[in-house]
């Protein structure tokens, strides 16, 4: 807890992002360290990383960067004892008659915004596959130019926070583009960053395209937008963002104009960090609920949550309102999952499950929140906010159980089947336990074996 301290008032990042990314991660180390004589049982063997590029993936940033951390432990939460991995998948039979879902085309033009991240990556790619003529919205144009997903894509370099440049139709021109699909989200999750992002500038997007002419904008939400809209007194602040987005683009809906919010329980990466942990001999770590409970979930591959995306285009079935959507399976509990990666992975003798007391989180939490009321923290009011999405997505299910809302084939067991051979791309938002080094030296390793 003093680590944790210690490390968020340190200010020797050389920018601000990092200085953002030096708090998050001292919030973990304290966090772990807290617990971490409850570990002392288990042997920690030197990390064989298991990272590279895995083509497989593509990348968003629809989550807060500690938000996806915690769900790496965690997935979502509540009563999973009944809930067993499935598999299975397909598509549910939703779309108007005359459309496929993961294959049709209306052979409009569309724009993604926020399509550096990491599912915007992904959406870029599949309506360059669909057909669709796809222009990526970027603010460093330069950046896109090398990356491999963009092939066949236009590339419109723009800053979507500059509300001025927006409406005056320098993002879209009148008659430019038909659909415009959102990838927009904070990165950290923070009431500052949400409004800024997760409202304001989807909202810059949001009014662009209905003054350029579109007929539909596409919101890439988040499934834990229902607690904003319950009123949940642990409901987050860029859940509320989000909702308020919402409902603006149902104000902002006529004859000409429509909208559909598509809301994903959770991303394989965000929950896939672990990995490298137990192939390196340390414990697959989870958070304890009490009476044998730990979270459960049903996340949805990135190139599946990208055709359901782009789905959207010629599918009515959504319009002006929301889609709740997770994967194939079932629903996995936490300790079924850690259970699982110990398989995949061919460990020896039983898997090593840690479980983290749920209590360790309000006790750091107020702390942080208590200095940021005393000080009138900022910074500190933010550290407490992370907290707070840490904790939510170890206590609430990110799991849909309605067939209409499972989309796509692969299944977890998949992914992690996938990873474990071929390792999973690095990335400094969600890849919490790796890094680019374990990436280039599995890189290496891989090359050597194959030569």
């Amino acid at each position: 807890f003093f680590f944790s301290f210690f490390f968020a008032t340190t200010s020797f990042a050389p920018s601000p992002h990092q200085k953002k990314l030096v708090m998050k991660i001292a919030f973990t180390i304290g966090a772990i360290m807290a617990v971490a004589p409850l570990a002392s049982a288990f042997t920690v063997v030197p990390n064989k990383s298991i990272q590279s590029v895995a083509k497989q993936q593509s990348s968003s940033t629809a989550r807060p960067m500690f938000g996806d951390f915690f769900k790496n432990l965690t997935g979502g939460g509540g009563d999973a004892e009944n809930n067993k991995n499935a598999g299975g998948g397909g598509f549910p039979n939703l779309m108007k008659k005359d459309t496929t879902p993961g294959e049709s085309c209306t052979g409009e033009r569309i724009a993604v915004v926020g399509a550096t991240g990491y599912i915007g990556k992904a959406v870029v790619k599949e309506g360059v596959r669909r057909g669709y003529k796809t222009t990526a919205v970027l603010r460093d144009a330069s950046k896109g130019e090398k990356e491999e997903k963009f092939k066949g894509a236009e590339l419109k370099q723009f800053d979507v926070t500059d509300r001025d440049a927006c409406l005056s139709g320098e993002l879209f021109p009148k008659g430019s583009v038909d659909i415009v699909v959102s990838c927009l989200a904070s990165r950290t999750g923070t009431k500052k960053d949400s409004y800024a992002i997760d409202y304001q500038a989807t909202l810059n997007c949001a009014e662009a395209a209905k003054a350029a002419g579109a007929r539909r904008f596409i919101l890439l939400s988040a499934y834990c937008v229902k607690s904003a809209e319950r009123k949940d007194p642990y409901a987050l602040q860029f859940q509320y963002a989000k909702m308020e987005l919402e409902g603006k683009l149902r104000e902002m809906s006529d004859a000409s104009f429509d909208h559909v919010a598509v809301r994903p329980t959770a991303f394989f990466k965000s929950v896939s960090g672990q990995l490298e942990v137990v192939d390196g001999g340390g414990p697959f770590v989870y958070f304890d609920l009490g009476e044998g409970k730990c979270a459960t979930c049903n996340p949805i591959s990135e190139p599946d949550l990208a055709a359901a995306l782009i789905d959207q285009v010629a599918d009515d079935a959504h319009k002006n309102g929301v889609w709740n959507l997770g994967g194939p399976d079932d629903g996995l509990s936490m300790k079924d999952q850690g259970v699982m990666i110990h398989g995949i992975l061919k460990k020896e003798g039983e898997p090593k499950l840690l479980g983290v007391p749920i209590g360790l989180f309000d006790v750091i939490i107020n702390g942080l929140q208590w200095v940021a009321d005393t000080f009138n923290s900022e910074k500190f009011d933010d550290a407490a906010e992370l907290g707070r999405i840490g904790k939510y997505y170890a206590v609430e299910d990110m799991l849909t159980t309605d067939p209409s809302e499972k989309y796509g084939r692969t299944s977890l067991k998949q992914h992690y089947e996938y990873i474990a051979e071929n390792g999973q791309e690095y990335d400094p938002y969600t890849t919490v336990f790796g890094n680019e080094d374990a990436k280039k030296k599995f890189a290496e390793k891989k090359e050597m074996v194959e030569a």
